[in-house]
């Protein structure tokens, strides 16, 4: 919304006023909480304020005909502002000002009765008055939009040789490995909103049987055809049985897994899929300034990218990849939003040995982002949830014959 004020009362000696607005939302005790200031206009009278936009939660917590009190201050320097007036109002009375100006005349409580011919200590006008909807993640899935998973598990020889308990990929008959746990830890969160339950899973960086051919996104599941694994179960099947058959080799390159999960994401534009890739890796990477590339590309997308670093490694190109604190660049070229979230396991290993709550956390802060990278490719796009469907009404039993 957006208020301007006509003919306010001189407060300043040397000037006029620098007035301002505190926007206060009623309490059911008939108390006052304040939701809203707007900037200092400065020496006027007659101020006109930026237009601004508030949560109709926050302005009257979803009752559309409690009180709004707003009340006009001139700013002092030394923080004693002083009381020009107040009026109230409600979201009701705001919102029908969306097709006429409203005016509204600002009272002075004291000055009303102190003075017979008080009239006003000014006037404000609703200038403008709008309300969109701001969707949530929830609302997208209850309107069908599918998240589609897809794991991609480091089989580089940085990793250690699986048969030995040093390496990252040591497969224990008394406990998962770092790989299994996260891989794990995530998928169970994230298989709850993929219908098919279905996840294509890839390795990159070994050497592939029978002729050793070095491959940078081999299915899990050996099948070039259909790489999908059914089930968190099926890819930790897949991967048991990879890690066997496989040899760990190398280079670490990412931007092949990115790129093909990008291509899949590309051809789907209307929202109704969204892609999250996981990268599980030692975080040892050889092809930086291609993974870049496919990040920017990929940003454009419906597509997240999930990093679990495991091991002992500093892990600064993957934080690098995480664009946080900078956001990711390639030849010039910005990411469009920022789509990659990365986290170290080892901040989540449990001294203690309660692997199930620290297992919850890292899946926790790994998923924390994809809400907000979601609906960030949607309002770019703006894409609006579709309505949800509605519930399947119990079938009317057949009337019985005679």
């Amino acid at each position: 919304m957006q208020l301007c004020a006509n003919k306010l009362d001189k407060k300043d000696f040397f000037g006029k006023s620098d007035p301002f607005l505190v926007f206060y939302r009623s309490n059911e005790d008939g108390t006052f909480t304040i939701c809203h200031k707007t900037e200092v206009v400065k020496n006027t009278l007659n101020p006109v304020w930026q237009p601004f936009s508030i949560p109709v939660r926050a302005l009257c917590n979803g009752d559309y005909d409690r009180t709004v009190k707003i009340d006009v201050y001139d700013w002092d320097r030394d923080g004693s502002h002083d009381f020009i007036g107040e009026f109230t109002t409600s979201y009701r009375e705001l919102s029908k000002a969306q097709n006429q100006f409203t005016v509204y005349e600002v009272l002075n409580p004291r000055k009303k009765c102190k003075k017979k011919k008080y009239v006003n200590s000014g006037t404000v006008t609703l200038l403008s008055f709008s309300v969109d909807s701001e969707f949530t993640f929830v609302d997208y899935i209850k309107g069908g939009t599918q998240l589609n998973f897809t794991v991609a598990i480091d089989f580089t020889a940085s990793n250690g040789n699986p048969l030995q308990p040093t390496s990252l990929h040591y497969m224990s008959p008394y406990q998962l490995s770092a790989y299994a746990m996260a891989l794990k830890a995530v998928g169970e969160i994230i298989q709850d909103y993929d219908s098919d339950k279905l996840f294509p899973a890839y390795g990159f960086g070994a050497k592939l049987p029978p002729e050793g051919r070095i491959s940078h996104q081999f299915p899990l599941n050996n099948n070039d055809e259909d790489p999908n694994c059914a089930g968190i179960e099926g890819v930790l099947e897949s991967y048991f049985q990879s890690l066997r058959t496989v040899q760990l080799y190398g280079p670490t390159y990412f931007a092949p897994v990115i790129n093909q999960v990008a291509r899949a994401a590309a051809k789907i534009s209307d929202g109704s899929q969204y892609y999250v890739l996981l990268i599980i890796t030692d975080g040892v990477i050889s092809d930086m300034t291609q993974t870049k590339e496919a990040i920017v590309s990929a940003s454009s997308l419906p597509m997240s990218i999930i990093i679990v670093g495991v091991g002992p490694a500093m892990f600064e190109a993957m934080e690098e990849l995480d664009g946080d604190d900078v956001r990711v660049s390639s030849r010039g070229r910005y990411a469009e939003r920022d789509i990659v979230q990365f986290v170290p396991f080892r901040d989540y290993v449990d001294r203690s040995g309660n692997h199930v709550l620290s297992m919850a956390r890292l899946a926790k802060d790994v998923l924390a982002e994809i809400p907000e990278q979601l609906l960030s490719y949607m309002r770019t796009r703006d894409i609006q949830p579709r309505p949800p469907p509605p519930p399947n009404p119990s079938p009317t039993p057949a009337p019985e014959q005679p």
